[in-house]
């Protein structure tokens, strides 16, 4: 079991703390001296910006329908990529796609996919945010066999639109095969979201935001106590690049996949842009904002109207979160927009988006602490309510049906956390004894983050499925380090 306590302060600056929901990053440690400056690899420095030109992930289309169910098929199988500039980089894929392709579901039409895995370590594929059978759940013991081993999953898409995305879930290897590439993109549409008239198409875009560390060679360099030496960032899989849009609005659906770093994003005139949904879809009303923050593992949709901007503008988004002293001002880089032509632009963001579903009365109440040990001793310790990840221990007993509320307390002075919770989309309703009206989380959420001291009170309802489902830290290495749980459904 990997349990390094350099791996928790690591983390430390991984996420935001209650400031996640107006968009000010808080810096929660600074880095160990022996952390600040890397000794091996590539400079982030000498690295080119905006010299790569941004993809956009390939459409996974269906290789056989029916009238009530699309089939897919997906290999996970290693590739190399021009990830930096003059480089190709060894990473995992999705079908030869890094990062992974986008399926695009439909709300009540069932989606099946069959997974192989041609890689050299075990995998199991887990929906984020999806609300599936146990069985197709991708729990952290429930693998596919290295050597073209199989599984198929079966996703009802019994949901309204999501922004979701799938990963690898194996336990003690999804911190790396995740760093390595194994994320990919998955919404889910209905008619509801399709008939606002959002910017749609080739101007709906999926961004997905991670960092990165190279070797001198241009390899992924992989250590479980390195984040302050990961200050490459990259989107959509590669370092820094630019993205060419038109005069016009664009949404852009926000997708932190990174394994322990946080995100405030922001562009570099300070302008403003319309938040319009998050993990399960859209919010009631746009929220107008300068900045977003997603910690790993949470999305954040948004619209930019670039027909303010004449053409030959480049624009940069970036990373405005505190970074501990020493860091390279790398890090605060995210990508540059370039306008590069004016375009007909017929879409628009209504003052209302959607009505949110009604918060049923809770007859249940439960308290979670989420504590990683602060002490000079190694190993390092991850605990939910004072225990560690056992596989064969369910930790939470749940009556199909009911609604409960959480309180999730980060028990930590000083190092930051987030919670992800499987099978539903939550509410949030308290942050700190406030309650959460509008803004950020107030929208159908998955994941949570929590920084140092801090208490969220969720809403949830526990129907669709019976079985084994997982919560746990979303910041992979605190999960890998034991905080992680079970709940089961009956």
């Amino acid at each position: 079991m990997i349990k390094r306590r350099s791996l928790l302060l690591g983390g430390a600056v991984a996420a935001t703390s209650a400031a996640s929901a107006t968009g000010a990053g808080v810096l929660l440690l600074s880095a160990p001296a022996s952390s600040a400056t890397a000794t091996a690899g590539i400079d982030p420095a000498d690295i080119a910006k905006y010299t790569l030109k941004m993809p956009v992930p390939p459409t996974l289309r269906p290789h056989a329908a029916s009238t009530t169910t699309d089939y897919y098929r997906m290999t996970m199988k290693e590739a190399y990529k021009e990830v930096i500039p003059g480089f190709q980089t060894k990473v995992n894929t999705f079908n030869g796609s890094f990062p992974g392709p986008v399926i695009n579901a439909w709300s009540g039409r069932q989606a099946v996919v069959t997974q192989t895995n041609n890689l050299t370590v075990p995998t199991s594929v887990h929906l984020h945010g999806a609300h599936v059978p146990s069985s197709s759940d991708g729990g952290p013991m429930d693998l596919i066999a290295t050597g073209g081993g199989t599984k198929t999953y079966t996703y009802p898409n019994q949901q309204a639109h999501a922004n979701l995305w799938f990963h690898d879930h194996a336990h003690h290897q999804e911190s790396e095969t995740v760093y390595r590439g194994l994320t990919g993109t998955y919404l889910i549409r209905d008619n509801a979201e399709t008939r606002l008239g959002l910017p749609s198409g080739n101007h709906d875009i999926p961004i997905s935001i991670r960092d990165a560390r190279f070797d001198d060679a241009g390899q992924l360099l992989f250590e479980m106590d390195d984040f302050f030496n990961r200050t490459v960032i990259l989107a959509n899989g590669k370092a820094w690049p630019y993205f060419e849009v038109a005069a016009r609005k664009y949404r852009f659906r926000f997708y932190n996949t990174a394994n322990l770093r946080s995100f405030q994003l922001a562009l570099a005139d300070s302008s403003t842009f319309s938040l319009i949904g998050t993990d399960g879809g859209l919010l009631a009303a746009p929220f107008v904002t300068q900045s977003v923050s997603i910690s790993p593992g949470e999305r954040a949709d948004v619209v930019i109207d670039f027909s303010r901007y004449p053409v030959g503008t480049e624009l940069e988004l970036k990373n405005i979160i505190a970074q501990a002293p020493g860091t390279p001002a790398d890090v605060t880089q995210v990508l540059q927009f370039r306008v590069t032509r004016t375009e007909r632009d017929t879409s628009v963001v209504p003052a209302k988006l959607r009505t949110l579903p009604a918060l049923p009365t809770p007859t249940v109440q439960r308290s979670f602490s989420l504590l990683m040990d602060e002490s000079q001793a190694e190993p390092a310790y991850a605990y939910i309510n004072g225990k560690e990840y056992d596989p064969q221990r369910i930790d939470t007993t749940v009556t199909y049906g009911t609604t409960e509320v959480w309180t999730v307390t980060n028990s930590n002075q000083r190092v930051p956390h987030n919670f992800h919770v499987h099978l539903v989309q939550f509410r949030v309703l308290e942050r700190n004894g406030v309650a959460v009206t509008s803004g950020p989380e107030s929208g159908l959420k998955d994941t949570v983050p929590l920084g140092p001291g801090e208490t969220v009170k969720l809403q949830a309802t526990f129907g669709g499925y019976r079985g084994v489902y997982l919560y746990h830290c979303h910041l992979f290495d605190h999960a890998s380090m034991g905080m992680m749980a079970q709940m089961q459904v009956v």
